[in-house]
């Protein structure tokens, strides 16, 4: 049967959420085509001639560009079944449906992606809801047909542009921050990806070029032992080849032993979702670190040679005019300007459907009705103002990037608009040259 999986955005990376279910359909003895519309243009062709076309969607930006390219491929072809799959699908599955979609699949979607193909070409009637967390055997990602990885976001390295590739070693969380979007499918489930078809598919990705790899797993450290083999293997393997991962603050500390590891093995830098600098927020948040801990890892992390990339939500409900100034403050007096993509300095909190955070009353009584266009809970500040700085600082960043202004520049930008004062900052202690990090400025 012919199959067509489309992905609409992952951040600037060739996605493993096309590769990884075509080996598991192709295995099946399906006819698929894999399209990635972030780089490459609607296979109309092939969606008129499918039987199943299935979108990935494993966050909002995806799923808010996904909108237009369901339309699209139901006036391309109206008999053909319509699936949406990856974490956001579960999330927004009512406007989903109402959009034409039949069948809804989170969690492990491989497995089950496979199976509604099989019902469909046997004729069989085709589940319409699906969240599977069954731990599976893993098939070597088929990556065939996508792009090549020279389309994607790469690694900034002083002047070089590194080919970078993608992969996943696990899924899923053990944490239930109330932000995040992985909560509502996974419940503190975490499943790993078997170490051999992991360094398999990063075999394959070097032999089209990659020199780098960033990890995509939600936390590399949910079980350190797997991930540190894979990368212990790795570097034997490729012992020039650099990777990236994502750890939480607290796993940082609580496995400090193992950063020289990360170094040796190849890490060029940690990113983590530090959120916050306000112990206040971050306990509302369940983040299970504070502002002490996140400032300890910084050190940490140097002492070990590793450069820590923080993210940051800087517009919460909670979020003040000062503390807004006390972040930019931190950032500039621990010199971590260079290490912060400048729209983490500029994102608003989004709360989608399932979200933890509704369980807050402060925070149900700062939304409004659920807003299905935009997929998510829209929300007021109690001060005006921020929410006016929010919006300003967003297209400020925006601006910038296009003019291909470096970050410190924009973080001068951000500071004036928080403060309305114009500080030449002095130069960083750390060259931007030495800072690595993916090209590819947006995060969600």
């Amino acid at each position: 049967m012919k199959v067509v999986l489309i992905s609409t955005y992952e951040m600037g990376r060739q996605p493993f959420g096309l590769a990884s279910p075509a080996a598991w359909l192709r295995d099946r003895g399906h006819e698929v085509v894999c399209a990635d519309l972030a780089v490459s243009a609607m296979p109309g062709a092939a969606v008129r001639a499918a039987r199943l076309v299935a979108f990935y969607l494993p966050m909002h930006t995806a799923t808010r560009l996904a909108t237009r390219a369901i339309r699209n491929v139901r006036d391309l072809n109206p008999g053909a079944h319509l699936a949406a799959y990856g974490l956001y699908a579960p999330l927004n599955a009512e406007y989903l449906t109402a959009l034409g979609v039949a069948t809804i699949i989170g969690g492990e979607f491989e497995s089950a992606l496979a199976g509604l193909a099989d019902s469909l070409a046997a004729g069989a009637v085709a589940p319409s809801s699906l969240t599977p967390l069954d731990r599976l055997n893993f098939i070597v990602p088929d990556r065939t047909g996508l792009p090549p990885l020279n389309r994607y976001a790469t690694l900034v390295k002083g002047d070089d542009n590194v080919t970078t590739g993608y992969t996943e070693a696990s899924r899923g969380c053990k944490h239930l921050c109330r932000h995040c979007p992985v909560v509502p499918v996974y419940q503190g489930a975490f499943r790993i990806v078997q170490p051999d078809i992991v360094l398999e598919d990063i075999r394959n990705q070097v032999q089209a070029g990659a020199r780098h790899i960033t990890f995509g797993d939600p936390d590399f450290f949910n079980g350190p032992k797997h991930g540190l083999a894979i990368v212990q293997d790795l570097a034997r393997e490729f012992p020039g080849l650099t990777y990236d991962v994502t750890i939480k603050i607290e796993h940082l500390l609580k496995h400090r032993d193992t950063l020289p590891t990360l170094k040796n093995t190849g890490c060029l830098f940690v990113t983590s979702a530090v959120e916050s600098l306000d112990d206040v927020v971050l306990e509302k948040l369940e983040k299970h670190h504070t502002r002490r801990d996140f400032t300890d890892t910084v050190e940490l992390c140097r002492a070990a040679g590793l450069q820590l990339n923080p993210t940051f939500i800087a517009f919460m409900p909670w979020t003040t005019r000062a503390g807004y100034i006390d972040l930019l403050s931190t950032l500039r007096g621990m010199d971590l300007i260079d290490a912060v993509s400048p729209v983490q300095l500029a994102l608003r909190l989004l709360i989608p459907s399932g979200s933890r955070l509704l369980a807050l009353d402060e925070i149900r009584q700062l939304t409004g009705p659920f807003d299905a266009k935009a997929l998510a809970w829209p929300w007021s500040h109690p001060d005006p103002s921020m929410d006016q700085l929010a919006k300003t600082a967003l297209a400020a960043v925006g601006e910038a990037q296009k003019a291909g202004r470096y970050r410190a520049d924009i973080f001068e930008i951000l500071w004036k608009l928080a403060t309305s004062q114009a500080v030449a900052f002095a130069p960083p202690l750390t060259s931007r040259s030495a800072i690595p990090y993916l090209n590819e400025p947006w995060y969600c």
